[in-house]
């Protein structure tokens, strides 16, 4: 894959995922105005986050790391071996999940508790119980799609999988909507959405698949001699991802205590998930199975190109927008969220969670550059063994910070760790030499990159004062409008004028001219 296709892959992945997390800002636009912070938002962020934990644990965050690699090296072979590897991955998975998503529905309130021991004894607690037994089984579907997804991001065809997500979105948004004007509970009419998002993902990257010459027809449930080697391989990445949901975990206890603290941690972390899932997920999707393929065929150049473009292309989109999480974190909140049940309250606290969040935004999205480094070499120990000290970090601060700072513990306990966790990464990919070190472009364009952002920064402080009247009026939206303006024309047009990046390397990414892996 040439460096313009790379980023070419890189903005399809990433063009989609922003049209999700757009949907994303309505749907918690909507929730924000119809449940607020209180009671039914907190029992159901406790009980979407379980699902979603579970999905983290067992396919997009160690499953896949495995998967892809494999499979890339047998569709290297033939397809028909590739399709026989996948059809006894996808049913084994399967059956598992069926059996583990009815032991955890009956064992929901337990689960609940392991989450967020706060809520035990109130009404917080039996909502999340209901709510969590409606939702969980969105395990199955969005498993199965990651899988699914997998195959297609190894054949180089990526637009189906990174549109899958918008669905889900667009259920929540439908749920919504169709709830407020029936009246019905906005608690059950989310949780129901759930499940009905995940049918339709997995619909959608099946039929890709089948395109793709694909066929996942059903096959009893075996453990074949390759799907030990891929669980012995996915073994440590399944425990690293089990440390990562810990550290998740510890946050949640943390702010379950405080009434209305999970609702302000989850309406940040939806906010920096938009930088983090267009470029940090975006560039890990397409950089895992391109390395792979490199180190396959021993073209340590092309890797070495592929890592720098990918560290390049992250830090490029990403440290702008930290520096504006931070910098004009109170505004953001207000004008997107501040509006029916949502008060002044919610806002300067979801605000502050935010800004401690976008101090941690370059270490996740350096995450998701670093990791695919181990992943496609099949080393899933040392990303391991680097997570078991991040979960002490974050426990640590989290937990010992909490009886000084409160709640905004856990988001500082969850940043400081992401930080040791890309040191540790960093530094332990020393030893594979000239493919993990960023080239003489990417070195010389960093500096460049920290300036031109900081500059921006400044640029959206001057520009927050002198809006303050018109962000805290009727035309409230006009002002963030105009605020994000000003931080784009003068981060890029600085960046461009020293040098940070061309703006003919975005235009090139984005192109869409000619025949592409995806089309």
């Amino acid at each position: 894959m040439t460096p313009i296709r790379l980023m070419r892959s890189f903005a399809t992945v990433g063009g989609w995922t922003l049209a999700s997390r757009i949907l994303g800002f309505v749907r918690d636009v909507l929730m924000a105005k119809y449940l607020g912070a209180g009671a039914v938002a907190d029992a159901f962020f406790v009980a979407f986050s379980l699902p979603n934990m579970f999905r983290r644990f067992f396919a997009e965050g160690a499953f896949n790391a495995a998967f892809v690699p494999l499979f890339t090296k047998k569709l290297a072979g033939s397809q028909a071996e590739a399709e026989d590897f996948a059809r006894d991955a996808y049913w084994f998975m399967a059956s598992l999940l069926i059996v583990f998503s009815v032991v955890a529905m009956a064992a929901m309130p337990l689960l609940v508790f392991a989450m967020a021991a706060g809520f035990a004894g109130g009404e917080r607690f039996d909502m999340a119980v209901i709510f969590g037994r409606i939702a969980f089984p969105y395990i199955l579907f969005i498993s199965l799609t990651a899988l699914i997804s997998g195959m297609l991001n190894a054949t180089g065809r990526f637009w189906a999988a990174a549109a899958a997500p918008v669905l889900l979105n667009a259920a929540f948004i439908g749920a919504l909507l169709l709830g407020a004007a029936m009246g019905w509970p906005m608690g059950l009419v989310l949780a129901w959405a759930v499940p009905v998002g995940g049918v339709a993902q997995l619909v959608v990257v099946w039929l890709a698949v089948r395109r793709a010459g694909f066929r996942l027809r059903f096959r009893r449930p075996r453990l074949t001699p390759e799907l030990k080697r891929l669980f012995i391989i996915a073994g440590p990445a399944i425990l690293a991802g089990g440390v990562v949901q810990i550290n998740l975990i510890v946050g949640r206890q943390v702010a379950s205590f405080t009434e209305n603290a999970i609702s302000w941690l989850s309406y940040a972390d939806r906010l920096y998930q938009l930088p983090l899932g267009v470029v940090g997920i975006a560039v890990g999707v397409v950089l895992l199975p391109e390395l792979a393929r490199r180190l396959r065929l021993g073209e340590e150049a092309g890797a070495r190109d592929a890592f720098s473009r990918g560290m390049e292309f992250s830090l490029a989109l990403t440290l702008p927008a930290a520096v504006a999480l931070v910098v004009v974190a109170e505004p953001i909140i207000h004008v997107l969220f501040e509006r029916g049940a949502f008060t002044a309250e919610d806002t300067v606290n979801t605000a502050l969670a935010l800004a401690v969040y976008g101090l941690g935004l370059p270490a996740f999205v350096l995450h998701k550059v670093l990791q695919p480094l181990y992943f496609a070499r099949e080393d899933t120990r040392s990303p391991f063994r680097y997570a078991l000290v991040s979960m002490v970090v974050n426990a640590v601060l989290a937990v010992g910070l909490m009886p000084f700072i409160g709640f905004i513990a856990a988001a500082w306990g969850t940043t400081i760790a992401a930080w040791a966790m890309v040191w540790q990464l960093w530094r332990g990919s020393r030893p594979m030499g000239a493919a993990a070190r960023p080239d003489a472009r990417m070195r010389d364009r960093f500096w460049r990159m920290v300036l031109a952002s900081a500059a921006m920064g400044l640029c959206l402080w001057l520009g927050a004062q002198a809006l303050a009247p018109m962000l805290e009026g009727p035309g409230r939206v006009l002002g963030l409008l105009a605020l994000v303006a000003l931080g784009g024309v003068s981060y890029f047009g600085l960046g461009t004028l020293i040098g940070a990046f061309r703006l003919t390397d975005f235009r090139a990414a984005m192109r869409r001219g000619g025949k592409t892996p995806d089309a």
